[in-house]
């Protein structure tokens, strides 16, 4: 009997010792509600309105004059033959932050974009209407303006501060639910997306939706460090991931479009494309990093700091570049006319060059100029013939051979390559003939990988080809 109470006096005690740790473990969890009071007056709903097309659709029923049988107006209205037609509204919803007391107010230029009325709903349900100051595509960043004043504001933090693993709360109006409030953790720091080249995004778990775009994540100091603009989904939802813009970041394109209603950020001119563990080894690295230049306006800045296709960029100013993605930003934070010294990998020693940033052209200009270049025969299993005209004229190439076949078992296949791709570089060496082709390759060593330069659809490209 002494026994069993003993027993039930250890488990009981055991029972005691769990929960006192589950409740010292819930209170290290951190405390949203004071952060939560204090922010949100300064987050807002923004409702915007927009014209399109609609979209004219014939009716499967129409006669052979477009007139639509009694039966079916019904159904599909009196226009003859066509449903649709003519003009609509589009509405969307989305969230935002006011930052100065007079109203200026971060967002998504996506929330934005293209709206012919915005609407702001201030936290005491006042609503508002908004002015575009002006926008920028390529960072997501839109500043917008209402007529009043003593406004709540938030306070902005330090992006660059942030951690891994730390805590981070989101504030905004998912599907139309003003002031909703998530929480979780920065799941990565400087994460980059396809196509988002100028943001080094800030990867959270935190549970956002459509309606939340645009609308502040605050650290646990309720400072904001970001503004929430993706997600990453396949049903819609979220599931996870999702990405925010850092504040640093935003803010420079908001002063610059404040001061001057457009934003100006570096450029270097040139094609890159990421490093893999092969391309490292052809290029005498010791593990996969940098940025590899693939192509170069030759009238660019780094065209005329003597950069060349088949660099590989380590270092802006001492900033390590260990992927092509941190690149584009850290170019664009420079400004036009700024001197920035560039370590790069060049013939498999490493070289510091002096640019001079130049000024990044509008969209359009760079789409018109479009500089299209340069990019490889026994040992690489492959047939080649000489560049017909028409296509060295429409890629502006001064060399290259085209690849005519591809053998499925040669080297040229597991490197990648295709029938179509244009090679007018090989081992650092320009390729104009077939016999430039030939000569090279006698000649490379047995058992390395090796640089090649191709043309794929009018694109360079960088390829590792092993021998």
């Amino acid at each position: 009997m002494l026994i069993k109470k003993q027993r039930w006096s250890l488990w009981l005690a055991a029972i005691a010792l769990c929960f006192s740790a589950l409740t010292a473990q819930a209170r290290e969890l951190p405390d949203f509600t004071g952060l939560v009071k204090e922010a949100s007056p300064a987050v807002v709903n923004i409702s915007t309105t927009k014209t399109v097309e609609r979209g004219r659709q014939m009716t499967p029923f129409a006669g052979p004059n477009g007139e639509v049988p009694d039966i079916f107006r019904h159904f599909f209205g009196d226009v003859p033959g066509q449903r649709g037609g003519g003009t609509a509204e589009r509405k969307s919803l989305g969230s935002g932050f006011i930052i100065s007391h007079d109203g200026y107010i971060l967002t998504n230029n996506h929330v934005v974009d293209g709206a012919d009325e915005i609407v702001v709903r201030l936290n005491d349900r006042r609503e508002v209407e908004a002015k575009l100051v002006g926008s920028d595509p390529l960072t997501d960043v839109a500043l917008l303006k209402i007529d009043e004043d003593d406004l709540p504001v938030v306070e902005l933090g330090d992006s660059d501060d942030m951690q891994v693993g730390e805590w981070v709360l989101a504030i905004g109006s998912p599907f139309g639910f003003d002031h909703s409030v998530t929480a979780g953790i920065v799941s990565a720091i400087g994460r980059a997306l396809p196509n988002e080249t100028y943001v080094p995004f800030i990867q959270t778990d935190v549970a956002i939706n459509p309606g939340n775009s645009g609308g502040p994540l605050f650290n646990l100091d309720g400072k904001v460090v970001g503004i929430n603009s993706q997600i990453y989904t396949r049903s819609g939802g979220f599931m996870g991931l999702s990405f925010a813009i850092p504040i640093n970041v935003a803010m420079r394109v908001a002063d610059q479009i404040k001061d001057s209603g457009s934003v100006t950020r570096g450029w270097l001119g040139v094609v890159i494309q990421q490093v893999d563990r092969d391309l490292a080894d052809s290029f005498g690295l010791d593990r996969p990093r940098g940025a590899l230049i693939a192509n170069v306006d030759p009238d660019g800045p780094a065209g005329d700091a003597g950069i060349k296709s088949g660099d590989v960029v380590l270092s802006v100013n001492g900033h390590e570049i260990n992927q092509a993605s941190d690149l584009p930003p850290t170019i664009g934070r420079l400004a036009p006319g700024d001197d920035a010294e560039i370590t790069l990998m060049r013939n498999r020693e490493e070289k510091t060059v002096t640019v001079e940033i130049g000024q990044r052209p509008s969209q359009r200009d760079l789409a018109s100029a479009n500089p299209q270049h340069h990019g490889k025969a026994g040992r690489l299993g492959i047939q080649v013939a000489a560049l017909p005209a028409e296509m060295r004229a429409r890629w502006e190439l001064d060399g290259g051979v085209l690849i005519a076949g591809v053998s499925p078992d040669g080297a040229a296949a597991k490197a990648g390559l295709r029938r179509g791709d244009v090679i007018v570089m090989l081992a650092g060496k320009e390729v104009s003939s077939v016999d430039d082709l030939t000569n090279i390759v006698d000649h490379l060593p047995h058992d390395e990988s090796q640089p090649m330069r191709i043309i794929r659809k009018g694109n360079p490209l960088f390829v590792a080809v092993h021998f």
